[in-house]
């Protein structure tokens, strides 16, 4: 058997007799001390461990979203009709896809920047549009002209004023020539402007009625539109509305567009029953646009591959006159990848101070076409853009907190011998940012804090045996010399 005696040996911590133990004050003011030193150097290695610590590194592009991209974007432009606007992406794979409307929402703007109307519907179907087999040569039909001194008396005197706004050296305006023409003849014929009064053809030179035309929006040729009397004293955000016809332009179509009209107007009838008149029109026959800007609102998919998207003025069966074209922009949003909500966003700034400051670097900024270049003006953004991704370890383990794509950004605005567009090109890098957070494991807090507690207190009691020894001393030094 091991007697006690021989285990008690190996007691790391022998006790002294209560009675060889006394107090000091120093020993009191260093104990003080030294507790206020654990409470500090405990309060900062608590910090240390509570705080996030992050190791960066660039890797190659390991994306868990696949293989395409979507890019979320709110533009506004004063001077482009949500009529014809269209968005296009192409890429160097050959992807050329055109007038995407999906994902895509267009909705009038003033050139305040404020909505003057509900959202605008792309127009299907122009591309089929018919424009009859009239013979372009001469002909002895002819249109009302219409000029700015004249327009709103006519506007006034009939119920139904149909009204082409055309350019002489447009080819859509001179294959709609003919046609309306002669449906202009036939119209007066079957409905007299003196005895009649309630509907009447007329035609606007765009090049000669430039104001006029500017006035109603005209941005493509040729444009039907269709003013209603009365519909002056209907204003939407203060401007006057009327319709636009997008139908086939042979001269069967248009008479058969004008009977449709006339169908709720009695001919004794001199008020216009504008109550349920979209019901008894043909669906060729849409709201025009009441003001000329048009903010475009959406996201587009694209491959991870250099690409460009591209917004402009777009249409098959019109023409445009580049001279006359600007594509000033305002961007109130421009992203890539998945929305990021601000909650989570400011979590992560606040954490790392530098995350996210380059996500969105053309919101709310104007690109405005000072005349530098006159006309045929295009401005293009170019985009580099790198993904970011935060990952987190816990309890052994990786998972992805937050993935963000963040970008730079160089316009330039230059002229072209094209239509202006707007265009925003966009290059992926192959290598992406890893921020890694470094987690302090709990059992490193724990020892360095028993380290704090017994080192302290180690220290401070030998400097208080040191003290205690100094004193005795001097005090035997003090008695000696009394002796003597």
């Amino acid at each position: 058997m091991v007697s006690t005696t021989k285990i008690k040996s190996v007691d790391f911590y022998r006790k002294i007799p209560r009675d060889l133990t006394e107090a000091s004050l120093s020993g009191a003011g260093l104990s003080i001390i030294a507790a206020l030193a654990m409470v500090f150097l405990f309060g900062m290695e608590l910090s240390t461990y509570l705080a996030v610590t992050t190791n960066t590194s660039v890797i190659v592009d390991k994306s868990s979203d696949g293989d395409l991209l979507r890019i979320d974007f709110n533009v506004s432009f004063p001077s482009l009709s949500c009529e014809f606007a269209s968005v296009d992406v192409r890429d160097v794979l050959g992807t050329n896809r055109l007038n995407l409307t999906k994902t895509i929402r267009k909705v009038p703007i003033d050139p305040h920047l404020r909505a003057t109307g509900a959202e605008v519907h792309s127009n299907t179907g122009l591309d089929l549009i018919n424009h009859g087999d009239e013979d372009h040569g001469d002909n002895t039909y002819d249109a009302i002209p219409l000029t700015d001194a004249t327009f709103d008396k006519f506007s006034h005197h009939f119920q139904i004023l149909v009204v082409n706004f055309y350019a002489p050296w447009c080819h859509w305006s001179k294959r709609l020539k003919p046609s309306w023409e002669k449906a202009s003849e036939i119209t007066r014929e079957r409905y007299d402007p003196e005895t009649d009064g309630r509907v009447l053809l007329g035609s606007v030179d765009c090049t000669e009625e430039s104001e006029l035309c500017k006035r109603n929006h005209i941005q493509g040729y040729p444009s039907i539109r269709i003013f209603r009397k009365g519909s002056d004293l209907k204003e939407d955000h203060g401007h006057h509305e009327h319709e636009s016809y997008h139908g086939d332009r042979d001269t069967e179509s248009i008479l058969k567009m004008v009977e449709e009209l006339l169908k709720p107007i009695k001919k004794e009838d001199h008020k216009l029953a504008l109550d349920g008149k979209i019901d008894n029109v043909i669906s060729s026959i849409k709201k025009a646009p009441v003001s000329g800007g048009c903010r475009i609102i959406g996201y587009v998919r694209a491959k991870k591959v250099p690409g460009e998207i591209i917004i402009s003025a777009r249409s098959r069966a019109h023409s445009f006159d580049a001279s006359q074209m600007n594509m000033t922009h305002y961007v109130s949003h421009l992203s890539f990848g998945k929305l990021i909500s601000e909650r989570l966003l400011t979590d992560m700034k606040r954490l790392m101070p530098y995350f996210g400051l380059s996500h969105d670097r053309l919101n709310g900024k104007w690109f405005v076409n000072e005349g530098k270049f006159a006309a045929n003006v295009t401005i293009e953004h170019y985009l580099q853009v790198v993904k970011t991704e935060v990952v987190s370890r816990r309890f052994g383990q990786e998972h992805s907190v937050i993935e963000e794509y963040e970008y730079t950004a160089h316009s330039s605005v230059a002229h072209g011998y094209y239509y202006p567009v707007a265009k925003f090109h966009f290059d992926l890098s192959p290598m992406q940012v890893l921020i890694s957070e470094n987690p302090k494991s709990f059992s490193h807090f724990i020892t360095n804090v028993c380290a704090i507690i017994g080192g302290v207190f180690t220290v401070a009691g030998i400097l208080d045996s040191i003290f205690q020894s100094t004193v005795r001393l001097v005090k035997k030094k003090v008695e000696l010399g009394k002796n003597i």
